[in-house]
């Protein structure tokens, strides 16, 4: 009769990966990553480490030489997408996520009142949602987080939305996309009547599919689907289509374009 004892499973079941991102410290994996410029390192490094006390004295020093639009996009934006990097890596996880975009935010709004206009413009409009039945929101709300942090104005409808609401919001708004999450296999089925709502009303917008309960191929099963696998994958995707991509296109090269290619 075959016995465990004595064996030791840590040899046969360790993620080794996890374990050499779980050893590095934020500091060690964004030494790389911060700005050059010695002003806009320390403002995305107010960001990056959730300073929200400081961060207000900092980018107004930083704006005594530097242009507005350029201390958010060079310094709290390039700060965040750290962060980013570092929850794409299992260095940092939700709490640290919320902590570094409320500091972006204080940020963005002492530079935005030196902005001609007084507010910095949005890269596009994109909508967010939980699938009908589903009251799952936590990946939603971090893709949202982290899409707002890109530049990108977010309408976050909420948990358990149904299809026709998604879809009348679509046509009154226009977005640039719109992103569906389920957590739920029984409530992902709400993604292709979605999409086919869109094309009953003549609009070819890309229906992005996320979630636990979603894979790629599901997503890419119906027309004007495709596929975020993290929230972290959002934004660089969201870029691909305001740069002209179609929902085809992304699908084609949504393994670059999630490399950062």
């Amino acid at each position: 009769m075959l016995s465990s004892k004595g064996v030791d499973f840590s040899k046969i079941l360790r993620r080794y990966d996890v374990d050499q991102q779980v050893a590095a410290t934020p500091q060690e994996m964004a030494k790389e990553m911060l700005p050059h410029d010695p002003v806009f390192k320390k403002v995305a490094e107010e960001v990056l480490y959730m300073r929200f006390k400081t961060v207000g004295p900092v980018v107004n020093e930083a704006l005594k030489e530097k242009k507005p639009l350029d201390v958010i996009n060079e310094g709290l934006v390039a700060g965040m997408e750290i962060v980013a990097k570092l929850y794409a890596e299992h260095v940092y996880y939700l709490p640290e996520i919320m902590l570094a975009a409320k500091t972006m935010e204080i940020g963005i709004a002492l530079a935005e009142k030196k902005l001609e206009g007084g507010k910095m413009k949005a890269k596009a409009t994109v909508i967010m949602h939980a699938a009908e039945g589903d009251p799952h929101d936590i990946g939603k709300n971090i893709a949202a987080i982290m899409t707002k942090a890109a530049g990108y104005d977010v309408i976050d409808m909420g948990r358990d939305v149904p299809v026709t609401e998604v879809i009348a919001k679509t046509v009154e708004v226009k977005p640039l996309f719109v992103s569906g999450t389920a957590l739920m296999t029984t409530t992902m089925s709400a993604f292709p009547r979605i999409a086919a709502g869109f094309m009953a009303k003549g609009m070819n917008i890309p229906f992005m599919g996320c979630g636990g309960a979603v894979n790629r191929e599901y997503a890419n099963s119906y027309d004007l689907g495709i596929y975020s696998d993290k929230a972290a994958q959002t934004p660089p995707i969201a870029d691909k289509i305001l740069a002209g991509y179609d929902w085809k296109k992304v699908r084609e090269e949504w393994d670059n374009i999630v490399r950062g290619d």
